[in-house]
């Protein structure tokens, strides 16, 4: 988490979001073979996959061996996503060095997620945190932090009102809102990040992680931008989608966020021409929905063979 200001960082989540969801088991030596070529186009930090029960998620299933083979990819920055305290734990025993930890504003997401309230989770979290050796680094994932598929719309003193417990546990991490239904617009980005950045000064680092469920999720990302955030979840083809929220389809697009922000005339460190081989290849994972547009866009004036 080095990025200077004028910089963005892009966080690849399609190894784990992107996948999740996907019913025919990808191979593990096809993920890890794609993880090597995205770390090539330039991604540095992955998320590489999730430690959950694999009867809940079997395509992760083989997160352990992916984190192991993470030790001959050079410059990688693997993260993986954990639930609760004792996904987390078994996350540290297997050598992981930066923990995602993911909790929901939403009483019914959080329950329909993990089976349990906010509060447990957040206390679940605070056990973890004490649990952590001083190197690994730890990253919070605050889940329908503006919209729950179950409630609507999520009241930006709920959000806030749950950071009132979390933040005081660890101050240096990186906090992220997630957009889990994709149904923030751009305004309720820029005015809930400014709100959290006002009563949470101590956080140093803000995320957002944006779905494109409705179209919206480049524009809330320029939001965010705006407003100081300066690292973004994206998924490569688009692929992605939560298994806990109905109708949440896929993560904004890796190529469009790096597309969008070389425009700008902003550093990513992403090489997009190195990057959409690899984004249709993630297209055409069979079972996978992908999205996006800058992919086709891309592939059709280089005149490459027909990107799904």
């Amino acid at each position: 988490m080095t990025t200077t200001d004028a910089a963005a960082e892009v966080v690849e989540v399609g190894p784990r979001d992107g996948y999740q969801g996907i019913k025919p088991f990808i191979p593990t030596e096809m993920k890890i073979d794609l993880l090597r070529r995205l770390v090539s186009s330039g991604l540095k930090r992955v998320e590489i996959g999730s430690f959950v029960s694999a009867a809940a998620l079997p395509q992760l299933a083989d997160t352990t061996e992916i984190l192991a083979a993470c030790d001959d990819i050079p410059g990688i920055i693997p993260q993986v996503l954990v639930p609760n305290e004792k996904y987390g734990r078994l996350a540290l025993n297997a050598g992981s060095r930066f923990l995602a930890f993911v909790l929901s504003v939403s009483e019914a997401h959080n329950r329909n997620n993990v089976r349990r309230s906010p509060r447990e989770s957040a206390e679940e979290y605070g056990r973890l945190l004490a649990a952590m050796p001083d190197d690994v680094d730890m990253r919070l994932n605050i889940a329908t932090a503006f919209d729950c598929p179950f409630e609507g719309r999520v009241a930006e003193a709920e959000t806030i009102a749950l950071l009132d417990c979390l933040v005081p546990l660890r101050a240096n991490i990186e906090l992220c809102l997630c957009d889990t239904t994709g149904r923030a617009s751009p305004d309720h980005v820029e005015h809930l990040f400014a709100a959290c950045m006002q009563r949470f000064p101590q956080v140093k680092r803000w995320a957002l992680h944006a779905h494109d469920t409705y179209g919206l999720g480049l524009a809330n990302v320029h939001s965010a931008w705006r407003q100081g955030v300066r690292a973004f979840d994206a998924s490569y083809a688009g692929l992605g989608g939560c298994p806990f929220a109905p109708g949440a389809t896929g993560n904004v697009a890796t190529e469009d966020v790096a597309w969008m922000f070389r425009r700008m005339g902003i550093d990513t460190g992403i090489d997009l021409e190195t990057l959409i081989p690899v984004a249709c290849d993630g297209a055409a994972i069979p079972g996978g929905l992908p999205g996006g547009r800058v992919r086709q866009a891309l592939a059709a004036a280089a005149a490459n063979a027909p990107c799904l």
